[in-house]
């Protein structure tokens, strides 16, 4: 088994994806330790943090570094144990079976006459049988863990029904193992995490309507969990994973050193990239705007994304240090106070 091989603070440069033009991660010693204490022990590495602190992320870059398949699947309030393993398309069925009834209303139409008793078989071209058309084994989509398990499988059963394999912008290949990222998982109710462990536990799972069940080949998975802490998770599941804690410093100097290290990494490509006068300023901005949350216990803080949404509004419209330490005044308002109670009522002004 191949293990996070990588040196202390090292930069993990990820493809852009999506509106972002820029994507790093940069490895601190914690963080490659968990991750390969995690490949050893075989468990599910459980990533607590608040949110922007970069726990989506780190497991993206631990794909990366290990040259793994990366399968991302976001849990949201809806979210249902076999949603991480399958999922069934009742839509398509239902559309097949409403087509099936339409061309066999139609055959009847212009075929009003049975075939006679004595009639060969062949005479008449075979009819698709309804039942096999509409199996519930021909509409299912394999989701995170089924991909995880057996590539091979989920990948034929994706072109059965017609839908890509998960990407790799980054370069993961499945044949080094893949790494599923279950992201949120505290917003589900507490049988998704149950049954995520129970799958892998068992290293299997049987799809609704299949004869055969799915079972887990090759290189083990890696699952990396996210929560933000929003809604305590089972103390079964807890003690089944090992955990990372992802904190910033509280100490206001070191988190500033924290922000302004993060952003030299972020921003090294950008041309021209950033001076510490301008990523400092930033820190000291959003260091002020957390001590005001904290006093008035707004949650969630704002933190390493809104630091990096600052400095990447600055540096995207003035060129000079100068010109981005002015223009950083007026936006960080609309960066870091995000909650309704910040904000000060500005005077309307008058319609003369």
């Amino acid at each position: 088994m191949k293990f996070l091989d990588i040196a202390d603070n090292e930069v993990i440069e990820l493809a852009a994806t999506g509106d972002m033009p820029e994507a790093v991660h940069q490895f601190e010693p914690r963080q490659i330790r968990a991750v390969n204490a995690a490949l050893a022990a075989r468990r599910p590495l459980l990533v607590r943090g608040e949110p922007g602190i970069g726990k989506s992320q780190l497991a993206r870059a631990a794909a990366k570094g290990l040259g793994r398949a990366f399968v991302p699947h976001t849990v949201d309030a809806r979210t249902e144990s076999r949603d991480l393993l399958w999922h069934f398309d009742a839509v398509a069925r239902l559309a097949e079976a409403q087509l099936l009834g339409a061309l066999g209303r139609a055959a009847d139409l212009a075929s009003p006459d049975p075939a006679p008793p004595s009639a060969e078989k062949g005479d008449r071209p075979a009819t698709p049988n309804p039942r096999d058309r509409l199996a519930i084994a021909r509409f299912l989509h394999p989701r995170a863990l089924w991909w995880a398990f057996d590539w091979g499988g989920a990948l034929d059963r994706a072109k059965d029904v017609g839908i890509p394999a998960p990407p790799q912008p980054d370069g993961g290949d499945p044949a080094n193992g893949c790494l599923v990222l279950i992201d949120e998982i505290d917003k589900a109710e507490a049988d998704v995490p149950n049954g995520l462990l129970e799958a892998l536990g068992a290293g299997s799972f049987h799809p609704q309507g299949c004869t055969e069940p799915v079972r887990a080949t090759g290189i083990a998975p890696l699952v990396v969990i996210t929560t933000n802490e929003e809604r305590a998770l089972p103390d079964a599941f807890v003690r089944r994973c090992l955990v990372l804690h992802l904190r910033l410093p509280s100490d206001p100097g070191k988190l500033a050193e924290r922000l302004v290290e993060r952003g030299r990494a972020h921003f090294r490509r950008h041309e021209p990239p950033p001076s510490d006068k301008v990523l400092q300023r930033a820190a000291a901005l959003l260091i002020a705007d957390r001590d005001i949350a904290r006093e008035n216990h707004w949650l969630p803080l704002p933190g390493q994304a809104e630091y990096l949404d600052l400095v990447r509004a600055v540096i995207a419209r003035a060129r000079t240090a100068k010109a981005q330490e002015a223009l950083m005044e007026q936006v960080a308002e609309f960066v870091l106070k995000k909650h309704p109670d910040a904000f000060q009522q500005v005077p309307e002004q008058n319609a003369d």
